[in-house]
Protein backbone atom coordinates (compact mmCIF):
# COMPACT_ATOMS: atom_id res chain seq x y z
CA UNK A 1 0.00 0.00 0.00
CA UNK A 2 1.61 3.12 -0.49
CA UNK A 3 -0.31 6.80 0.16
CA UNK A 4 -0.77 10.29 -1.68
CA UNK A 5 2.83 10.92 -0.37
CA UNK A 6 3.91 8.78 -3.44
CA UNK A 7 1.96 10.34 -6.29
CA UNK A 8 3.77 14.12 -4.58
CA UNK A 9 6.67 12.26 -4.72
CA UNK A 10 6.82 11.69 -8.29
CA UNK A 11 4.73 14.46 -9.28
CA UNK A 12 7.04 17.38 -7.56
CA UNK A 13 10.66 17.19 -8.26
CA UNK A 14 12.03 19.04 -5.36
CA UNK A 15 9.65 16.67 -3.00
CA UNK A 16 11.33 13.12 -4.11
CA UNK A 17 15.29 14.81 -4.22
CA UNK A 18 14.29 15.90 -0.67
CA UNK A 19 13.51 12.32 0.28
CA UNK A 20 16.19 10.52 -0.98
CA UNK A 21 18.63 12.63 0.33
CA UNK A 22 16.78 12.33 3.71
CA UNK A 23 16.88 8.50 3.29
CA UNK A 24 20.42 8.70 2.12
CA UNK A 25 21.35 10.15 5.73
CA UNK A 26 21.41 6.50 7.24
CA UNK A 27 24.90 5.47 5.09
CA UNK A 28 26.16 9.20 5.54
CA UNK A 29 24.83 11.04 2.85
CA UNK A 30 23.55 11.14 -0.47
CA UNK A 31 27.10 11.33 -2.36
CA UNK A 32 28.09 8.24 -0.64
CA UNK A 33 25.08 6.43 -0.90
CA UNK A 34 25.24 6.86 -4.81
CA UNK A 35 29.08 5.75 -4.61
CA UNK A 36 28.29 2.38 -3.02
CA UNK A 37 27.67 -0.03 -5.92
CA UNK A 38 30.76 1.36 -7.50
CA UNK A 39 33.13 0.59 -5.30
CA UNK A 40 36.24 -1.03 -6.39
CA UNK A 41 34.99 -0.51 -9.74
CA UNK A 42 37.52 0.22 -12.07
CA UNK A 43 35.26 2.83 -14.65
CA UNK A 44 37.71 5.04 -17.14
CA UNK A 45 36.48 7.49 -20.31
CA UNK A 46 35.54 5.28 -22.04
CA UNK A 47 33.92 2.79 -19.91
CA UNK A 48 30.03 2.15 -21.47
CA UNK A 49 27.79 2.46 -18.68
CA UNK A 50 24.07 1.94 -18.88
CA UNK A 51 22.05 3.91 -15.54
CA UNK A 52 19.46 1.38 -15.90
CA UNK A 53 15.98 2.74 -14.39
CA UNK A 54 17.92 6.70 -14.71
CA UNK A 55 14.22 8.33 -12.84
CA UNK A 56 16.03 12.56 -13.21
CA UNK A 57 19.37 11.36 -12.81
CA UNK A 58 20.00 10.90 -9.60
CA UNK A 59 22.53 8.92 -9.82
CA UNK A 60 23.51 9.49 -13.83
CA UNK A 61 25.02 12.61 -12.54
CA UNK A 62 27.57 10.54 -10.57
CA UNK A 63 28.23 8.25 -13.42
CA UNK A 64 29.11 10.96 -15.41
CA UNK A 65 31.85 11.85 -13.53
CA UNK A 66 33.35 8.71 -13.84
CA UNK A 67 32.91 8.22 -17.55
CA UNK A 68 32.12 9.95 -20.84
CA UNK A 69 29.80 7.07 -22.32
CA UNK A 70 26.65 6.61 -20.19
CA UNK A 71 23.24 6.18 -21.40
CA UNK A 72 20.36 6.48 -19.09
CA UNK A 73 17.29 4.34 -19.81
CA UNK A 74 13.70 5.03 -18.15
CA UNK A 75 10.45 4.08 -19.08
CA UNK A 76 8.80 7.55 -17.92
CA UNK A 77 9.50 10.20 -20.48
CA UNK A 78 8.58 12.87 -17.79
CA UNK A 79 11.36 11.22 -16.00
CA UNK A 80 14.13 11.39 -19.00
CA UNK A 81 12.54 14.57 -19.67
CA UNK A 82 14.07 15.68 -16.26
CA UNK A 83 17.10 13.87 -16.61
CA UNK A 84 18.03 15.57 -19.87
CA UNK A 85 18.04 18.98 -17.99
CA UNK A 86 19.66 17.46 -14.95
CA UNK A 87 22.67 15.80 -16.74
CA UNK A 88 23.33 16.72 -20.03
CA UNK A 89 26.10 14.93 -20.32
CA UNK A 90 24.24 11.67 -20.65
CA UNK A 91 22.18 9.91 -23.26
CA UNK A 92 19.15 9.13 -22.69
CA UNK A 93 16.42 6.42 -24.38
CA UNK A 94 12.99 5.60 -23.69
CA UNK A 95 12.57 1.82 -22.84
CA UNK A 96 10.92 -0.89 -20.54
CA UNK A 97 13.89 -1.72 -18.37
CA UNK A 98 12.55 -6.18 -18.92
CA UNK A 99 12.70 -5.10 -23.15
CA UNK A 100 15.96 -3.22 -23.47
CA UNK A 101 16.65 -2.05 -27.51
CA UNK A 102 19.98 -2.15 -27.11
CA UNK A 103 22.27 -5.42 -28.98
CA UNK A 104 23.96 -8.12 -27.33
CA UNK A 105 26.84 -6.91 -25.21
CA UNK A 106 26.97 -3.51 -25.62
CA UNK A 107 27.83 -2.59 -21.93
CA UNK A 108 30.67 -2.90 -19.62
CA UNK A 109 28.96 -1.93 -16.62
CA UNK A 110 25.44 -2.02 -15.71
CA UNK A 111 23.74 0.31 -12.67
CA UNK A 112 20.40 1.19 -11.13
CA UNK A 113 19.80 2.58 -7.95
CA UNK A 114 17.03 1.87 -5.70
CA UNK A 115 14.35 1.04 -8.99
CA UNK A 116 14.38 -2.93 -8.40
CA UNK A 117 11.78 -2.90 -6.31
CA UNK A 118 8.75 -1.09 -7.96
CA UNK A 119 8.99 -4.48 -10.49
CA UNK A 120 7.31 -7.34 -9.38
CA UNK A 121 8.97 -10.68 -8.91
CA UNK A 122 8.32 -11.91 -12.86
CA UNK A 123 9.23 -8.72 -14.22
CA UNK A 124 12.56 -8.49 -12.15
CA UNK A 125 13.26 -12.03 -13.17
CA UNK A 126 12.70 -10.55 -17.17
CA UNK A 127 15.06 -7.37 -15.87
CA UNK A 128 18.28 -10.05 -14.94
CA UNK A 129 17.92 -11.97 -18.00
CA UNK A 130 17.99 -8.57 -20.01
CA UNK A 131 20.94 -6.50 -17.80
CA UNK A 132 23.29 -10.46 -18.85
CA UNK A 133 22.17 -9.95 -22.13
CA UNK A 134 23.34 -6.59 -22.69
CA UNK A 135 26.56 -6.73 -20.85
CA UNK A 136 29.85 -7.67 -22.44
CA UNK A 137 31.71 -10.88 -21.07
CA UNK A 138 33.25 -9.71 -18.09
CA UNK A 139 30.85 -6.55 -17.38
CA UNK A 140 29.32 -6.29 -13.98
CA UNK A 141 25.85 -5.36 -13.36
CA UNK A 142 26.12 -3.02 -9.96
CA UNK A 143 22.47 -2.10 -7.78
CA UNK A 144 21.24 -1.04 -4.64
CA UNK A 145 17.92 -1.26 -3.40
CA UNK A 146 16.35 -2.18 0.15
CA UNK A 147 16.73 -5.11 2.28
CA UNK A 148 14.90 -6.65 4.65
CA UNK A 149 16.38 -5.04 7.70
CA UNK A 150 18.94 -7.53 9.89
CA UNK A 151 19.12 -4.95 12.87
CA UNK A 152 15.08 -4.42 14.36
CA UNK A 153 16.07 -1.05 15.60
CA UNK A 154 15.45 -0.19 11.72
CA UNK A 155 12.06 -2.13 10.81
CA UNK A 156 10.22 0.55 12.09
CA UNK A 157 11.41 3.16 9.80
CA UNK A 158 11.50 1.14 6.84
CA UNK A 159 7.71 0.07 7.35
CA UNK A 160 6.95 3.50 7.52
CA UNK A 161 8.55 5.02 4.32
CA UNK A 162 7.57 1.71 2.01
CA UNK A 163 3.77 2.58 4.00
CA UNK A 164 4.03 6.02 2.91
CA UNK A 165 6.00 6.16 -0.54
CA UNK A 166 6.04 2.45 -2.20
CA UNK A 167 3.65 -0.43 -3.12
CA UNK A 168 3.76 -3.73 -2.64
CA UNK A 169 6.05 -4.63 -4.60
CA UNK A 170 8.51 -3.52 -2.63
CA UNK A 171 7.42 -5.63 0.26
CA UNK A 172 7.89 -8.51 -2.23
CA UNK A 173 11.62 -7.46 -2.50
CA UNK A 174 12.45 -7.65 1.07
CA UNK A 175 11.75 -12.01 0.33
CA UNK A 176 13.60 -12.06 -2.44
CA UNK A 177 17.20 -13.39 -2.95
CA UNK A 178 18.81 -11.26 -5.38
CA UNK A 179 21.92 -12.98 -5.27
CA UNK A 180 20.33 -16.45 -5.73
CA UNK A 181 18.10 -14.79 -8.70
CA UNK A 182 21.49 -13.31 -10.30
CA UNK A 183 23.37 -17.06 -10.10
CA UNK A 184 20.11 -18.50 -11.75
CA UNK A 185 20.41 -16.00 -14.82
CA UNK A 186 24.15 -16.97 -14.94
CA UNK A 187 25.69 -14.24 -13.05
CA UNK A 188 29.16 -15.35 -11.18
CA UNK A 189 31.12 -13.79 -8.13
CA UNK A 190 28.00 -11.90 -6.90
CA UNK A 191 29.19 -10.00 -3.70
CA UNK A 192 26.70 -8.36 -1.47
CA UNK A 193 26.89 -5.95 0.97
CA UNK A 194 24.65 -4.94 3.54
CA UNK A 195 24.28 -1.38 5.57
CA UNK A 196 21.87 1.11 7.02
CA UNK A 197 21.16 -1.73 9.84
CA UNK A 198 20.57 -4.18 6.72
CA UNK A 199 17.79 -2.27 5.34
CA UNK A 200 19.99 -1.50 2.13
CA UNK A 201 21.64 -4.13 -0.14
CA UNK A 202 24.39 -3.47 -2.27
CA UNK A 203 25.46 -6.12 -5.02
CA UNK A 204 28.16 -6.31 -7.70
CA UNK A 205 27.49 -9.61 -10.29
CA UNK A 206 30.13 -10.27 -12.70
CA UNK A 207 29.27 -11.84 -15.66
Amino acid sequence: MATVFRTWSYQYQWLYDGISRLAALSVGGEKRFHHLPLQGLTIENDTKVLDLCCGSGQATRFLVAYSQDVTGLDASLLSLQRAERNVPQAHYVEALAEEMPFPDHQFNLVHTSVALHEMSPSVLRQIFKEVYRVLKPGGTFALVDFHKPTNFLFWPGVALFLWLFETQTAWQLLEEDLVGLLKETGFEACDRSLYAGGSLQVIQARK
